[in-house]
């Protein structure tokens, strides 16, 4: 069995597990970051929860960088899958792959392909937007003259990053939080002009079949 069909057979019997696990991570970090004053041994139980999901990615990328077969040149290739598991509040968005592909496994997938460009994207900024707002109000909130002091704060930022408003009444003042806008406002870009080409690629096909309905039948 050639190193391809490996990989995706074990692409297709984790995707389910590391979309869970993407999931309590996620939830994991939020108990951290928002109820800083529950009981010590809940926050060690939510840490404990959020190392053994980190550990879970590491073992997966470890696998597939083996099953690859490109030796060092799987980290040039995929770096991408570096760069999330660096930074593992990106990894929350594998739930977007694993729902794809669950509904390739199916079959015929339910809505048409310019729904699903729109549906994934929203669902992308939404979760890539809560854990941006989770990070910077993490290292922001206690900062000397931050602005961002709630996570409400937080919120009203992300959103004014990732729709490239920003209004400028919420600005990050730590390295690190000026590394999660930087971040931010990339992913922003990238992921509103995804739905905005796939919007527009729409409406031109509308328009091209309106035209056809309204063209006289060839005698």
């Amino acid at each position: 069995m050639d190193d391809d069909s490996r990989l995706n057979r074990w692409d297709r019997r984790t995707d389910l597990v590391l979309g869970v696990a993407s999931l309590v991570f996620l939830g994991s970090y939020a108990v951290h970051v928002l109820l800083p004053r529950l009981p010590n041994a809940a926050h060690v139980f939510f840490l404990a929860l959020l190392y053994t999901a980190w550990a879970m990615f590491a073992v997966d990328y470890a696998v597939r960088w083996r099953l690859s077969g490109e030796g060092p040149g799987f980290v040039r290739r995929h770096w991408l899958d570096t760069l999330v598991l660096v930074l593992p509040l990106l990894r929350p968005v594998r739930v977007v792959r694993t729902y794809e592909s669950i509904q390739r496994r199916r079959g015929e997938p339910r809505l048409s392909l310019h729904a699903r460009v729109a549906a994934y994207s929203t669902l992308s900024i939404s979760l890539l937007g809560f854990s941006g707002a989770l990070a910077v109000y993490q290292v922001e909130r206690s900062a000397p003259h931050a602005s961002i002091r709630t996570f409400g704060d937080a919120l009203w930022w992300t959103c004014s990053t990732l729709s490239t408003v920003g209004y400028g009444d919420y600005v990050p003042v730590t390295t690190l939080g000026r590394f999660v806008a930087a971040g931010m406002m990339a992913c922003g870009l990238a992921l509103l002009g995804t739905v905005t080409g796939s919007f527009s690629s729409w409406m031109l096909q509308r328009f091209a079949l309106n035209e056809d309905e309204r063209r006289p039948p060839e005698s």
